[in-house]
């Protein structure tokens, strides 16, 4: 079941920042108030205990007070700075594996307000070759993570297994074979010189197209494995979530044991 964890933290924050206003605004002056009026009445002599009933805060009041301040926090790391993501399928192999969890730097392509993904501060825009996570254009509630190969302006084909870029092939050097049959080749695409993969079956081609403005164009290092824009088009410049800039743990499975082999970088 997916659901979307930033929509819950930024409701929560507003639920407990509204309860923690609410308090500190209005329920504790007017419990403040009444104590003094039951004070006056006794002629000062109110015991302690019930002193200590008089403003005694609810327990909403209490919840709200605690919780906002960390909700608020990790909304605003999670939500400008820096968001963890686990790669669910193979569709990046060689360069990422399945179960192993990266982080994504947000700030990287500029600051975006929380769930509408509206840009307030340009910084960078997103490169050939980066790894980028962003909302899957058919449903914006799955994230999917590619390889950016296309740039607003240029011309992109994949033929048998070749990408061309402006009408340039693409270098690949072949650097041999895994125990299934997959080719592994090297790729420099942009700033980056990765590995990817070519299954033996016959891959999806692309046929030439030139990437609107706004718009980019995204291949899984998976070459032959990957759901990727061959499939089902381009990604809008509003979906983008981020750039994958490290691996921090591997962990396939809730029954398998975390593993730290592939710590690093991503290139």
């Amino acid at each position: 079941m997916d659901f979307d964890f930033e929509l819950i933290l930024v409701v929560g924050c507003a639920i407990t920042g509204l309860g923690w206003a609410v308090e500190a605004c209005w329920w504790k002056p007017v419990r403040l108030r009444r104590l003094n009026e039951a004070v006056a009445a006794v002629g000062g002599q109110l015991p302690d205990a019930s002193q200590t009933e008089q403003i005694k805060e609810p327990l909403w009041a209490e919840y709200s007070r605690s919780f906002f301040p960390v909700l608020a926090l990790v909304l605003v790391l999670r939500s400008f700075l820096f968001e963890p993501y686990q790669i669910p399928s193979g569709s990046m192999l060689p360069t990422l594996q399945i179960g192993d969890f990266i982080v994504v730097n947000k700030y990287t392509y500029g600051l975006r307000l929380p769930i509408t993904g509206t840009k307030m501060l340009a910084v960078n825009e997103p490169q050939r070759g980066d790894v980028m996570v962003f909302k899957f254009p058919r449903d914006t509630k799955v994230k999917y993570i590619k390889r950016v190969v296309g740039v607003p302006g240029d011309s992109i084909k994949y033929v048998d297994k070749q990408l061309f870029i402006n009408d340039q092939p693409i270098v690949q050097e072949y650097m041999g074979m895994d125990i299934s049959g997959n080719k592994i080749l090297r790729e420099a695409l942009g700033d980056t010189n990765h590995l990817l993969w070519q299954q033996p079956a016959k891959g999806r081609d692309w046929k030439t197209k030139v990437i609107p403005e706004g718009h980019y164009f995204m291949l899984g290092d998976n070459r032959d494995g990957s759901n990727d824009s061959r499939y089902w088009g381009l990604v809008k410049e509003d979906l983008i979530v981020g750039k994958a800039v490290g691996v921090w743990m591997h962990w396939e499975s809730f029954f398998s044991l975390p593993s730290f082999s592939t710590v690093g970088g991503i290139e």
